[in-house]
């Protein structure tokens, strides 16, 4: 039993009780001359046109011998490959450590720009905390540099200047200090009003530098967040390149794969679907008439899985080699609703190329989601403000809006099909899949004939444009009613 069958069986319902595929074909080719490819290219161009291109390869694993020359050569190309991968990884760890030095000086930059922004409020107490704020920075940061001559210095120094520093704090412009209601000495007067002129003058340019390096470093965090996506971009083939040229380790385990023989072992799956379409079988009385009133009914899929099993000799042919050997070939069928169709996709997800790009979206996609909230901040604020602008100047530039503005209404965005499949998903790992109800089992049945069919067809349309042993002919399966609840009380078959 290949893997699919085994997920099949674990996710279906009807599968998991029936614990068999509903037909199964095999053919077993052996020539050590002629070569898998166009056994397999004949069958997938046959399913192509079959289900209109409705195709998938879901499984596709190699093994070779140690001893082999092709297993050489894999190996030199998958270390190419590793390489690559490895030096783009550095580039993105480099990268990832800017981007988080980035987030960290720009919250900085946002905690000191608020002193500047409360400052300027028209509200009278956030406009004062802010200028006491930035007058004890000028203090510390600026003044201090002065040394016995700073604020500080001649507050607390043998010139006994110790209203100094207080006025400074009180008052807010060099004008005020010649107000009738400041009880300060000449001498004071003469060292506060230079001084408060030079912070205001300070506090005008610095908070202008501040914005400007804010932006710069805003910019650049915009920079490299986009380089960060784009290292990870570029990981990502290598990355899949180097899963797909490692040998699988259960083929590995054959014993037809000895050491020292020059042999190969392949598996290939595809996967070939159709639904059913209620409309068209009512009108060709297929399915009853009434199906046609019915809603709510889950898509049917008749599915065609056919797997390869392939042993062989590789013999080189110039830059590439050429596979010779026995090929056992599987043809079976399936029905599945949408919801066990969808479970299966998560499921053939996880164990293909998946396991090797958690590498580095662990690197790249997971480290931004945590710090996602802090790059929106700073990113989207600048979108946020030019959407605002825009939104205002449209409604400006409208004479008819003021009238009209009780009439508006917020349209609802519609959730994207990303979220709705992922929702979807979530609920039915959730609450696993629904039993069929009798239309639904009836559609099912329809559905699983024609996978049979589909099935046989492929299998011996094969042998005989090959010139193989073949039936002259076969029955076809046909739709099977469910039974009621009552024939199955009264035994009715």
């Amino acid at each position: 039993m290949s893997d699919i069958d085994k997920l099949i069986q674990e996710i279906s319902p009807h599968y998991k009780k029936k614990k068999e595929p509903s037909s199964e074909h095999k053919l077993v080719y052996d020539s050590t001359t002629e070569t898998l490819e166009p056994i397999y290219f004949w069958i997938l161009d046959f399913m192509n046109g079959m289900f209109r291109g409705d195709v998938t390869k879901v499984i596709d694993n190699f093994a070779s011998s140690p001893g082999s020359g092709h297993f050489g050569e894999i190996g030199q190309k998958a270390s190419v490959m590793q390489q690559q991968a490895m030096n783009i990884m550095g580039q993105v760890n480099t990268v990832l450590k800017s981007v988080i030095n980035l987030i960290y000086d720009l919250k900085e930059f946002q905690i000191r720009l608020k002193n500047y922004e409360d400052a300027n409020s028209d509200d009278k107490s956030k406009a004062e905390y802010g200028n006491l704020t930035l007058k004890q920075i000028w203090m510390d940061q600026v003044d201090i540099k002065r040394g016995q001559g700073s604020i500080n210095g001649l507050a607390s120094g043998n010139l006994q200047f110790i209203t100094l520093r207080d006025a400074f704090m009180a008052i807010k412009s060099p004008e005020d200090v010649d107000k009738k209601d400041v009880d300060l000495n000449e001498r004071v007067k003469r060292i506060l009003k230079p001084r408060l002129a030079e912070f205001i003058e300070w506090k005008k340019r610095s908070g202008q530098e501040l914005t400007k390096r804010f932006e710069i470093e805003r910019s650049y965090l915009k920079s490299q967040v986009n380089t960060l996506k784009l290292y990870a971009r570029w990981a990502k083939p290598y990355l899949k390149a180097t899963q797909q040229l490692e040998s699988n380790e259960k083929l590995g385990e054959n014993p037809a794969l000895v050491n020292i023989f020059n042999t190969l072992m392949l598996e290939l799956t595809i996967l070939g679907k159709s639904s059913v379409n209620v409309k068209e079988a009512v009108i060709t009385k297929d399915l009853p008439k009434d199906f046609a009133k019915i809603k709510k009914l889950r898509k049917y899929y008749s599915i065609v899985v056919i797997d390869f099993n392939f042993r062989g000799i590789p013999s080189k042919a110039g830059q590439h080699y050429v596979f010779g050997g026995r090929a056992e070939v599987t043809f079976k069928s399936y029905t599945l609703n949408e919801d066990e169709l969808t479970l299966l996709k998560d499921k053939l997800d996880k164990s293909d190329l998946e396991d090797s790009l958690k590498l580095i979206q662990g690197m790249t996609d997971e480290s931004l989601m945590q710090l996602n909230q802090d790059i929106e901040d700073f990113l989207d604020s600048e979108k946020k403000a030019e959407k605002e602008k825009a939104k205002f100047e449209e409604e400006d530039t409208n004479p008819f809006s003021a009238l009209f503005s009780g009439l508006k209404w917020k349209k609802k965005e519609k959730p994207k099909e990303e979220d709705k499949s992922a929702e979807k998903l979530k609920q039915l790992k959730e609450r696993g899949i629904k039993k069929d109800n009798y239309s639904e089992e009836y559609i099912r049945s329809m559905a699983e004939a024609g996978a049979i069919n589909s099935c046989f067809s492929i299998f011996d349309i094969y042998k005989k444009a090959h010139g193989m042993a073949a039936f002259p002919y076969a029955e076809e399966a046909e739709t099977k009613a469910p039974q009621t609840e009552a024939e199955k009380w009264f035994g009715f078959k």
